[in-house]
């Protein structure tokens, strides 16, 4: 894969040095040539210019590029790059970083986003994934902000415990993609039964996100509808597994 990244400080680097270990084609654009020989990333392809001009993104051929990150610290040229590598060059990903998080609104599809990261964003919602059990939590946005990635750590308590996947009616925009459990991650499958202390992970529309949190919630409805006696706790036996199941 081909990556055009453009910032090449601390960020722009950290993200390039993952990606060669990766074995991924690198290329870095920045106006300060020093920064090609104090960054010690071996592999990687350098052109120093200004991003923002359209020859310079010319010379770095960004029409074969896969994926072009954003990474500088000026939220400004990075809404510039992302809307030039989508309008001019049809560039397939585009990825944004956000300095100031009063300007996380910008970084859409008008801009020609396609994914922002928000850092103090994504370490706010690490902190709750990490003290926060019983509440769904909010881990990233994707598709220019239609779609997120959600996590539910389920309390030792929860209602959920002993129903199968399958037997939970899951709102039709949410799909369970994980579970980790012992810190191993497991593909959920309709028979995989729900415990204590699992880690559900979803992607869903963010409009559903309410509707999912409402679901898992200690006050949810969801024990009428699929009642699970303590004989069945204890032999492992579960409730018919619902037609409907989306995930």
């Amino acid at each position: 894969m081909k990556v055009v990244i453009v910032g090449a400080g601390s960020v722009g680097s950290s993200i390039a040095r993952e990606l060669l270990a990766h074995k991924h084609e690198i290329l870095l654009i920045d106006e300060k040539p020093e920064v090609i020989g104090r960054s010690g990333l071996r592999g990687a392809h350098w052109l120093v210019g200004d991003a923002c001009e359209l020859s310079t993104l010319q010379d770095a051929k960004l029409e074969d590029a896969d994926v072009v990150v954003s990474a500088t610290g000026d939220d400004k040229v990075n809404l510039v790059v992302s809307l030039l590598a989508k309008t001019e060059f049809g560039v397939g990903r585009t990825v944004g970083r956000v300095n100031n998080p009063k300007n996380d609104w910008m970084f859409d599809d008008s801009w020609g986003v396609d994914v922002a990261v928000n850092t103090p964003q994504l370490m706010t919602a690490l902190v709750e994934e990490a003290v926060e059990i019983g509440d769904l939590v909010r881990l990233l946005t994707l598709q220019t902000g239609v779609s997120s990635l959600v996590e539910f750590t389920v309390p030792h308590d929860s209602h959920v415990i002993g129903l199968t996947v399958g037997d939970v009616q899951w709102p039709e925009d949410s799909t369970l993609v994980a579970i980790l459990r012992d810190q191993a991650p497991i593909t959920p499958s309709r028979d995989d039964v729900i415990d204590g202390g699992d880690e559900l992970f979803f992607v869903t529309t963010i409009a559903a996100e309410d509707e999912l949190r409402a679901l898992l919630a200690p006050e949810s409805p969801l024990e009428d509808q699929h009642p699970v006696t303590s004989d069945q706790h204890r032999h492992g036996t579960q409730p018919a597994a619902d037609d409907g199941f989306d995930g």
